[in-house]
């Protein structure tokens, strides 16, 4: 059974007063069904102008106490907001956030805080119409009022809108540690990063490690009274990552029931447990399988026989709406799809097709796409977050920017613009206009002193693009271990328009793929991709790999790597 993501919607009993004073926005006093209502949000416009307002929030916390607080909400219109007090107030697009200054972080359970603004507008200035508090959405009656998820077995199944917003993130003890021994690596070893489910044994732990319990109650123990989220990465299709030998996995082709009963099934039901109820459970689910369908069969020159295979058979699809259908009955399990990377379905000829295939998976075996709360893009790979010294509409000598070597006609030059015009190409497609994206930052971020300061040379479009782009891989095609990578963008919710978060899903120091052959018991293959010698093929425009040498298999540690990471990071670390 399938939940609907809990959603935007205001109870009939919501006044919208507008008078002399301004405007207003509240639940209405003596509702019946208010005390169901997690919080309430009273948004008032106590003056305005012809270009600009002043406006007061007051948000009243009927949940439990707080020590801190995040208030949300989007403008229909073009207001910005140009300065507050009583509050942190940031605001990206029609998006702002509000913060609790550090001497009103104190909300107590029905107590209220309030905060003002001033803001510009020009035409209306019509009233937000939703906000939420830490993630929860105000103003809906829990109890029947606004669209909820059916309770689950540990209670009431509401779905914030996004989950990272007020929440910590689960740290893994066994990479953190890894990172701590490192030296320099306990700057970075608090980070939050995803726990990797590669195979079945990790559902109860490999070689002794923590199996998928033990996680789960280790985030309870850090989670205290905080809400938390956990990110887990669902990872072991059958026939997994037909273009890439390195992360090839331990089921076969064919194996499609292994992977529902023996892997899906048993983490849908730990995830189920009435015990872990109270977590914000993410799931990445797939990275690197769908988007196979597209570019790597039939005629193209990119084509793999185990990719015909699988688009033959049906299995990336079948897998990945069987997981979406199980994994989205658990009230408090967030779904997010891979969604590859602009260095992969920015092209024409991919960014629909990829869309369209998404929704085929999403409504697989008994899934919807309700099922889905959003999309991941950049899983473990190196795409820069934004490019800054050039854009896709740029012309010089003549030429596009778009005719460059490196950005051999995408329509996207970095991650952040891809994922907010990929999100609304889903919603085109179907999915639900509530979607989020998240962006992997582990290691795009690309610093240290090769890091341009400014535009290339303007003497060609090659010459400009090369000397200015912060990603300094040989191809945007080179996906292993690569040789001058750093670490991005720290974890953090809500960062630009249409993003849920940036994370951390690949724990930085883990290996992409053996450098050379080494014999294993776990599936894994040799690509030459991470080969240093090798010189490519057809998916990196027949380029060196650009890969770090002496590497181990995918998914173990790699200090080299690690130490490389943390010296390119940007920001820099401190």
């Amino acid at each position: 059974m399938s939940r609907t993501r809990t959603r935007t919607a205001l109870l009939a009993a919501l006044a919208l007063v507008a008078g002399a004073t301004g405007t207003a926005m509240a639940a209405v006093p003596g509702d019946a069904g208010a005390a169901a209502v997690p919080c309430t949000v009273d948004y008032q416009v106590q003056n305005q102008w012809d270009t600009g307002f002043t406006a007061s929030v007051t948000v009243t916390n009927n949940s439990a106490a707080k020590s801190g607080w995040s208030v949300a909400w989007s403008y229909a219109g073009n207001q910005r907001i140009t300065n507050a007090w009583n509050a942190k107030v940031t605001q990206s697009g029609a998006a702002v956030t509000a913060v609790n200054e550090s001497y009103n972080g104190t909300l107590a359970t029905g107590g209220s805080v309030s905060f003002g603004f001033n803001g510009s507008y020009s035409g209306t200035n019509a009233p937000p119409t939703t906000f939420t508090l830490d993630g929860v959405t105000c103003n809906v009656d829990d109890g029947g009022g606004g669209p909820t998820d059916p309770p689950g077995p540990g209670g009431p199944g509401t779905r914030v809108d996004n989950p990272y917003t007020g929440a910590k993130v689960y740290v893994n003890p066994e990479w953190s540690a890894k990172a701590a021994a490192e030296p320099g690596g306990s700057r970075i070893s608090d980070q939050p990063t995803g726990v990797w489910l590669d195979r079945i044994a990790a559902i109860n732990g490999v070689n002794g490690g923590m199996g998928l319990r033990d996680h789960l109650d280790e985030a309870l123990s850090q989670k205290g009274s905080d809400e938390l989220v956990v990110q887990l990465v669902i990872y072991n299709l059958p026939g997994r990552d037909c273009a890439a030998l390195a992360s090839n996995g331990e089921l076969g082709p064919t194996e499609i029931d292994r992977y529902k009963t023996e892997y899906i099934d048993p983490i849908a039901a730990i995830l189920a447990d009435p015990k872990y109820a109270s977590l914000r459970i993410v799931t990445t689910v797939e990275i690197d399988s769908l988007p196979n369908l597209v570019t790597n069969t039939g005629s193209r020159p990119t084509a793999t026989p185990q990719c015909d295979v699988m688009k033959a058979n049906g299995n990336y699809v079948k897998g990945v709406g069987y997981a979406l259908n199980k994994l989205g009955d658990v009230p408090n399990v967030y779904n997010y799809v891979d969604a590859g990377h602009h260095g992969w379905i920015g092209w024409d000829d991919n960014f629909g097709a990829s869309a369209n295939t998404f929704k085929e998976a999403a409504t697989a075996e008994g899934a919807t796409v309700n099922d889905v709360h959003g999309f991941i893009t950049n899983t473990a790979n190196y795409s820069a977050l934004k490019e800054d010294h050039f854009s896709i509409n740029d012309n010089v000598a003549g030429k596009s920017v778009r005719e460059s070597t490196w950005v051999d006609w995408n329509r996207y030059v970095d991650e952040l613009s891809f994922a907010q015009a990929f999100r609304n190409q889903l919603v085109s497609v179907g999915f639900n206009s509530s979607i989020g994206m998240l962006i992997d930052t582990s290691r795009n971020g690309w610093g240290g002193s090769a890091r341009p300061t400014g535009p290339g040379a303007t003497t060609t479009v090659d010459t400009y693009v090369d000397g200015g782009r912060y990603d300094r891989r040989i191809h945007v095609g080179n996906w292993c271990n690569q040789s001058g990578a750093g670490l991005g963008e720290r974890p953090q919710a809500a960062p630009a328009a249409g993003i849920d978060a940036y994370v951390w899903m690949k724990p930085p120091g883990e290996s992409d793929g053996a450098s050379r052959e080494i014999p294993n018991d776990e599936g894994k293959g040799f690509d030459r991709m991470c080969d240093p010698t090798y010189e490519g093929n057809a998916r990196n425009g027949f380029n060196m790999s650009g890969a770090l040498p002496d590497a181990p298999l995918s998914g173990h540690w790699f200090s080299a790597q690690f130490q490389q990471l943390m010296a390119n990071a940007y920001p820099p670390l401190s």
